[in-house]
C-alpha cells in the first residue's frame, strides 16, 4: 500500500471516530495494522475480554513472530489460565492449557510442565513464584504494565503506537477543498451553491436569465468549523468546514507537477536507521542501489535470514511469576573502585587490554612503539618489546620512505585474540605486527603486515571463515581483513571518504559483519561479500567514535567526541538504527577523545574530567565516579578485565593504576606471594626510555606521532621535564625483606594436621533411615542453602537450612542442623533402576541453574524431578546403555551431554527429545564431563583413564590423551577418572585414585600429586573450592587433604577422627568419604558423602577461618592459575564438573 493510501486510512479512522463508529474504528485498526490503539487494548485487558484481546493483537503480530510477541501472547494466556484456576474452573483451565499454552512447550518445556503442575495444587499460590498473586484486578494491572513495555520494545509495533498529528476533521476539510475547487471551475458559479452529492463532481447549473453569477465568497459551503480535537477523542458531529479557496496559480502549479507514481513526501520522523528494511527492521540492508544495476538488492540468503532474526532474536526464557523483577542483579560494590596497584610503564600509555583468560595479565602499548605484558598481581613486567621492523626489505616503498623521513612511531592499538594465544599491535605508520604469547611470558614474532598507507588506526580479531582473521583500518580510508596466521589479505572494504577511525566486528548467528567509523563521523557496516557498505549513518558528534557490543552480544554502544569537545555515550537500537539511550554527565568541552569500556553486561565506564565515570547500562545518569586517588590525565584510557573485577586506568605520569572490587582484591592477594617467585626468573628492567608526562588524547585508537591537521586528537602533547621520574622506587627496598620473609617461612611453616573435633566445626546431618545406603553423589544447590545426596539405592535426600534465631540468614553452616526435607505428599525421589541392582550401577546427577529440577540416573532411565514436589516430570534414555554422567551445556539448558556406559557421549536435546550427536573416542564408560565456555570445548574422561577434548561447535574430537601415571606406579592406569574446569576455564583438575593433576587446555600436564607421607591412601574424590584457590581431596582411609590449587601443595590434613563423631567411628579405613562437595559461595566449607550413608558438613572455626596456612613458594613454581571467584561456578552438574 502506498504512503498516500496509508494516510487515507488514518483519515478514515479519524472520521469514523468523530462519527462514533467505535466498533468499526477498532476493526479497521486491526485489519489495516497501521495503528495500535493502546487505550482500546487496555480496556480489553482490564475487562478480561481475552478472545477480543488476541483478535485485536492478531492484526499486528503473531505468536511466532519474535521473542517480544511470544512473551506478549504468553503473558495473556497465562493470566487467562490463572484466572480459570482461581475460579476453580479446572475444565476451562485444562482447555486453556491444551489449546493456548501448549504452543510454548516447544520453546520451554520445563516451564510448560511447571505450569501444568499448577493443576495439581489446591491453590496455585502455593507455588513460590506465584505466592504474591493478588486478586484478578491487580494481577491484570500488573500484567498490563509488562505488556505495554513488551509492545513498546517490539519492532513490529514501531511507528504504530502514535496516531499521526493532524487537525481535527481533516477528511471533511479535504472534501471541502475539493468542492471549492470544483466550484471555482464551474462555468456559471452561483454565490450559494447547493451541494447534494459527493458521488459526482459538482457543477452549478446555468442561470435562467443568462447572466453570469458572481464568484463565490471565501465562506463555508455547508456549515461552520468544528473545534479542534485530536484522535482518538471524539469529535462533534458537524457539517463540512469552510476553507480558503486556493489561488489559481497554486492549483495550476499542483496540477502541472502532478504525478501519481511519485511517493508522497512524508515528514521525517528521524534519521535513517543503522538497520533498515521494509516492514520489520532488517539488518545491514544496502541503503543505496548501485547505478550500474538499478533495483538489484545485494542481500545474500544468509543475510536475508539475519534480517528476520535481528528483529526476532531468540525467545527469552519465559517466566510465569506474577510480578516483574528488576533485571539488575549487581550493585555499586561490584565496580572496581579501590586502587590496589600502580605500575610504572615509563612512556605514555596509548592502549590497554587484559588477557581474556589469565585475567591479571595486562597488555600495554605506548607512544614510543613499545609493548609490554604485565602481571598486575605481582607488579612484574613479564615481557617487553621495543618497536623495530622485522623485515625492512619486504616493506613497501611508502613505508620505507616514511621511516626514513621520521623514525618515530606510536602504538595506536594493541589487543589479545579471543583465546589469548596471539596479540596484535597496530602502529601509527603502515604496520601491524602479531606475536604468539607463551604462558611463561615470552613473545614470539608471528606476522608482520604492511597494512595501510599512513597510520593503522585500529585492529580487531574475528572468525569470518572459522579461522582467525585480523581486521585493520587506516588513514587510507580502507578496511582490510588478513589471515592471522599467514598475514595474507582476505578482504578489502572501500567506501569511507575519510580516514577510518575504528572497527567493531560482530556476528549474529552465522552472519559475520563489521561496523566501522571514520573521522567524518560516518558509521558504515560491511558483510564479508565485498559488495559495499550496508549502512551509511552519522554518529553523534560527527568525529572520532568507537563502537562496542556488550559481552553477551545483545547491546550495541558507541562513544565519541566532536571537534568542539562534546562527548556522546549512547546505546543503539539495532533493529531501528536509532539511538535508544544517551548517557549524561560528560564535561562540556572534553580535553581529548573520551574512551569507554563495558563490563558484566551491566556497567559502562569512561574517562573524563580527570575521573573514571560509571553508568548502569539501563540508566542515563551517572552511577558514580572515582578519582583513583588523583594523578589521572583529563581523559584517561581504561580497560576492564573479563570478569569486571579489575580496571586498568592510565595516569598522567606514564603509569597505570589498577582498580579492583572485592573479587579482584581476593584474586590479587592470591597472586601476591608470587611477586618475586622464580617461575619466570628475575623481573626485567622496566624503564628502557625516559618517561614522558602528557595529557594525552584518549580514544579506543591511540594517537600516532605524525600530526594530522584534520585530527587534532592525534597530536602528541609537549614533553614536561618536570615529569621525568625514575622507575618506581617503592619496588627496590621491598625486594630483600620479602626474600627474607620467604626464607623464614620455609624454616617455620608446618602442615596443619587436624585430628580432633576441637579444631574445626563438623555437623552430622540427621537421617530418618536407620540403614542408609552409601552416598554416591552429593552436591550443594546453587543458592547454597541445601544439600542433595543420591544414595546407591537410587533414592535422593534433600537437606535444607531454615531461617531461625540461631541462623537468621538461613545459610548453610556446620553450627545449625538443616532439616531433612520432604514434600507433603510423602513420596521419595527415586530413580528408575531398570529391574537391576542399583548398588552396582554408576549413578549420575545434574541440577538446573534455578534449583527447580534435578536430572538423575542410577542405571535405569534418566529421570527429571521437580525439586519442590519430588515428582517425576519425565524420563528418557532407557538403557542399555545406561547413563553414567550428566552435564548441562553452558549456553543452553535444553542441551545435555550424557556420558554412557558403552563409552559414547550423547549430546541430547531435551526439548525436542533428540540426540544431536554421538561422540566416540573412549574405550570404557564415561566417568567425567566438563564444559569450558571460554574455550568452547567439552572435556571428557573415562574409566579407561583417557581425556578427550571435543569442540562444542561441531562436536568433533580435537585431542585425546591418556593421563600420565605417577612416578611410583607402573603400567597403564584404569579406573574412574573425573575432570573439572577451574574458574579460569582453561585449567582442568583431573582426579584418579592414583593422583591429582592439573592439565591445560591442550591436555599438557602442568603438575601432579600422588598419595604419600601424611596421605598415603587412594583418592576417592576431589574438587575445586568455589573461589578456585583450593582443592579438596578425600581419601579411602577417611582423611581429607586441602591443597593449594595453583601448586597442588598440601596445606592441611583433616583426620577422620576430627569430623566423625566417636560413636560413629568404626575401625580404620572402614568408613570414608566417597564424594566431597564444595559450597558454591563459602570457599572453606565442604560436605562429605560417606560410604556408610552419612553426610557431614565441615568448616573451620571462626577464630581461624581458613584451612591452615599457605605452604612457602619455592623456585620453579608452576605458572599460576588465576582465581576467578564466582558464585555461578556451583555444582550445577555432576560433581566435580563445573
Amino acid at each position: 500500500m502506498s504512503s498516500l493510501s496509508r494516510e487515507l486510512v488514518f483519515l478514515i479512522l479519524q472520521f469514523l471516530d468523530e462519527e462514533k463508529f467505535k466498533e468499526t474504528v477498532h476493526k479497521l485498526e486491526q485489519e489495516s495494522g497501521f495503528y495500535f490503539n493502546m487505550k482500546h487494548f487496555e480496556d480489553l485487558v482490564q475487562g478480561g475480554e481475552w478472545d477480543e484481546v488476541e483478535k485485536y493483537l492478531s492484526g499486528f503480530t503473531k505468536v511466532e513472530d519474535n521473542r517480544y510477541s511470544m512473551k506478549i501472547f504468553f503473558e495473556i494466556r497465562k493470566q487467562k489460565y490463572l484466572e480459570a484456576l482461581d475460579r476453580h474452573d479446572r475444565a476451562k483451565a485444562v482447555e486453556i492449557l491444551v489449546k493456548d499454552l501448549k504452543v510454548f512447550a516447544s520453546f520451554n518445556e520445563e516451564l510448560f510442565k511447571e505450569i501444568t503442575q499448577l493443576l495439581t495444587l489446591e491453590n496455585f499460590r502455593q507455588n513460590e513464584q506465584l505466592s504474591k498473586y493478588g486478586d484478578t484486578k491487580s494481577a491484570r494491572n500488573i500484567m498490563l504494565l509488562e505488556l505495554k513495555k513488551l509492545i513498546e520494545a517490539n519492532p513490529l509495533f514501531r511507528d504504530k503506537l502514535n496516531f499521526p498529528p493532524f487537525k481535527a476533521s481533516r477528511l471533511r476539510t479535504l472534501i471541502n477543498q475539493s468542492l471549492n475547487w470544483q466550484h471555482q471551475l464551474c462555468k456559471n458559479p452561483r454565490p450559494n451553491p447547493d451541494i447534494k452529492t459527493l458521488f459526482t463532481d459538482h457543477s452549478c447549473a446555468a442561470p435562467t436569465n443568462g447572466a453570469r453569477a458572481p464568484p463565490p465568497a471565501n465562506g463555508p459551503l455547508v456549515g461552520s468549523i468544528p473545534k479542534s480535537a485530536g484522535f482518538p477523542p471524539m469529535g462533534a458531529h458537524a457539517p463540512f468546514q469552510p476553507v480558503v479557496s486556493p489561488s489559481p496559480n497554486a492549483i495550476a502549479g499542483w496540477m502541472t507537477n502532478a504525478n501519481p507514481s511519485l511517493p508522497h513526501a512524508a515528514v521525517a520522523q528521524g534519521p535513517p536507521g543503522l538497520v533498515q528494511a521494509p516492514n520489520t527492521a532488517a539488518f545491514l540492508k544496502h541503503p543505496r542501489t548501485p547505478t550500474s544495476a538499478p533495483g538489484i538488492d545485494y542481500q545474500s540468503a544468509d543475510s536475508e535470514h539475519l534480517m528476520k532474526r535481528m528483529c526476532v532474536g531468540q525467545p527469552d526464557e519465559v517466566s510465569f511469576s506474577g510480578a516483574s523483577h528488576p533485571a539488575n542483579m549487581y550493585t555499586q560494590e561490584d565496580l572496581p573502585k579501590q586502587v590496589v596497584r600502580t605500575l610504572n610503564q615509563g612512556s605514555n600509555v596509548m592502549s590497554l587490554d587484559f588477557h581474556p583468560v589469565q585475567q591479571t595479565i595486562l597488555l600495554v602499548g605506548t607512544n614510543v612503539g613499545d609493548i609490554a605484558v604485565w602481571e598486575v598481581g605481582s607488579r612484574e613486567r613479564i615481557a617487553h618489546k621495543t618497536f623495530k621492523v622485522w623485515d625492512i626489505g619486504s616493506c613497501t616503498l611508502p613505508l620505507q620512505a616514511a621511516l626514513m623521513k621520521d623514525a618515530a612511531i606510536s602504538v595506536n592499538r594493541c589487543l589479545w585474540s579471543p583465546d589469548g594465544n596471539i596479540l596484535g599491535v597496530a602502529f601509527s605508520k603502515h604496520i601491524v605486527q602479531t606475536y604468539t604469547f607463551v604462558p611463561n611470558g615470552d613473545l614470539r614474532q608471528q606476522a608482520e603486515i604492511d597494512a595501510h598507507i599512513g597510520g593503522v588506526n585500529d585492529i580487531a580479531f574475528s572468525h569470518p571463515n572459522k579461522t582467525l582473521s585480523i581486521i585493520t583500518c587506516g588513514d587510507d580510508k580502507l578496511i582490510k581483513v588478513w589471515d592471522a596466521q599467514t598475514g595474507q589479505k582476505q578482504y578489502t572494504f572501500e567506501g569511507h571518504e575519510a580516514p577510518v577511525y575504528s572497527v567493531c566486528p560482530h556476528y549474529k548467528e552465522s552472519i559475520q559483519f563489521i561496523f566501522s567509523t571514520a573521522i567524518d563521523g560516518k558509521i558504515k557496516a560491511w558483510l564479508y561479500d565485498c559488495l559495499g557498505s550496508r549502512v551509511d549513518y552519522d554518529a553523534p558528534g560527527h568525529w572520532c567514535t568507537t563502537m562496542a557490543y556488550s559481552a553477551d552480544g545483545t547491546r550495541l554502544f558507541s562513544c565519541g567526541t566532536s571537534k568542539e569537545g562534546d562527548s556522546h555515550l549512547v546505546e543503539w537500537n539495532e533493529t531501528e538504527g536509532a539511538i535508544k539511550r544517551t548517557y549524561n554527565g560528560f564535561r562540556k568541552r572534553s580535553l581529548g577523545v573520551v574512551q569507554f569500556d563495558i563490563t558484566r553486561n551491566r556497567f559502562l565506564a569512561a574517562g573524563d574530567e580527570f575521573l573514571v565515570k560509571f553508568w548502569d547500562m539501563d540508566s542515563t545518569n551517572i552511577l558514580t565516579t572515582v578519582d583513583c586517588d588523583g594523578g589521572l590525565p583529563a581523559s584517561p584510557r581504561l580497560r576492564f578485565n573479563r570478569e569486571g573485577s579489575l580496571l586498568a586506568v592510565t595516569t598522567s605520569d606514564n603509569g597505570i593504576k589498577i582498580l579492583a572490587n572485592t573479587d579482584g582484591q581476593r584474586l590479587l592477594r592470591m597472586l601476591e606471594s608470587r611477586a618475586f617467585g622464580g617461575s619466570r626468573g628475575p623481573p626485567q628492567q622496566i624503564n628502557t626510555k625516559p618517561p614522558i608526562v602528557a595529557l594525552g588524547p584518549v580514544s579506543n585508537v591511540s594517537s600516532p606521532i605524525a600530526v594530522n591537521a584534520e585530527r587534532p586528537d592525534r597530536m602528541l602533547p609537549a614533553v614536561s621535564t618536570s615529569g621525568l621520574a625514575p622507575m618506581d622506587a617503592s619496588r627496590t627496598p621491598d625486594v630483600k625483606p620479602r626474600i627474607t620473609d620467604e626464607s623464614e617461612k620455609v624454616k617455620t611453616w608446618k602442615l596443619a594436621d587436624i585430628v580432633d573435633n576441637g579444631h574445626l566445626r563438623a555437623l552430622h546431618l540427621s537421617d530418618t533411615d536407620t540403614n542408609p545406603s552409601k552416598v554416591v553423589r552429593l552436591l550443594y544447590t546453587n543458592n547454597g542453602i541445601a544439600l542433595l545426596a543420591l544414595g546407591s539405592n537410587a533414592v535422593h535426600k534433600l537437606w535444607k537450612w531454615q531461617r531461625s534465631d540461631r541462623n537468621p540468614n538461613g545459610k548453610s553452616t556446620a553450627s545449625v542442623a538443616p532439616q531433612l526435607w520432604q514434600p507433603a505428599n510423602g513420596i521419595l525421589m527415586t530413580n528408575d533402576t531398570n529391574d537391576g541392582n542399583p548398588e552396582e550401577a554408576t549413578a549420575c546427577i545434574a541440577l538446573s541453574k534455578n534449583d527447580s529440577y534435578v536430572m538423575s540416573a542410577s542405571g535405569g532411565k534418566v529421570s527429571l524431578f521437580n525439586m519442590m514436589t519430588f515428582k517425576v516430570m519425565t524420563t528418557f534414555m532407557a538403557p542399555p546403555p545406561a547413563a553414567t554422567f550428566l552435564a548441562f551445556h553452558p549456553q543452553d539448558n535444553n542441551i545435555i551431554a550424557i556420558g554412557m556406559e558403552d563409552s559414547t557421549i550423547q549430546i541430547y536435546n531435551v526439548r525436542i527429545d533428540d540426540v544431536k550427536s554421538k561422540l566416540k573416542g573412549h574405550q570404557k564408560k564415561i566417568t567425567g564431563l566438563a564444559f569450558s565456555q571460554s574455550m568452547n570445548v567439552l572435556v571428557s574422561s573415562g574409566a579407561d583413564a583417557q581425556l578427550c577434548v571435543w569442540s562444542i561447535d561441531g562436536w568433533e574430537k580435537k585431542k585425546s590423551r591418556y593421563i600420565q601415571p605417577p612416578a611410583n606406579r607402573s603400567g597403564t592406569l584404569v579406573g574412574d577418572t573425573r575432570v573439572q574446569f577451574h574458574n579460569d576455564q582453561t585449567h582442568v583438575l583431573v582426579v584418579h585414585e592414583s593422583h591429582l593433576a592439573i592439565y591445560d587446555g591442550n591436555l599438557e600436564c602442568l603438575r601432579s600429586w600422588s598419595p604419600r607421607d601424611a596421605l598415603p591412601a587412594p583418592i576417592s574424590s576431589a574438587i575445586y573450592s568455589c573461589d578456585g584457590l583450593l582443592v579438596y581431596a578425600a581419601f579411602c582411609d577417611g582423611a581429607i587433604g586441602v591443597f593449594e590449587a595453583e601448586s597442588l601443595r598440601l596445606r592441611c590434613r583433616i583426620a577422620p577422627s576430627a569430623y566423625i563423631p566417636p560413636s560413629m567411628l568404626p575401625g580404620p579405613g572402614r568408613v570414608y568419604p566417597l564424594v566431597v562437595a564444595a559450597h558454591p559461595v563459602e570457599p572453606n566449607q565442604i560436605a562429605l558423602g560417606m560410604s556408610d550413608g552419612k553426610v557431614h558438613v565441615v568448616e573451620p572455626l571462626d577464630a581461624d577461618p581458613k584451612w591452615g596456612t599457605a605452604p612457602p613458594q619455592d623456585n620453579g613454581a608452576h605458572p599460576a592459575i588465576s582465581a576467578a571467584p564466582s558464585a555461578a561456578s556451583n555444582q550445577a552438574s555432576d560433581q566435580p564438573t563445573r
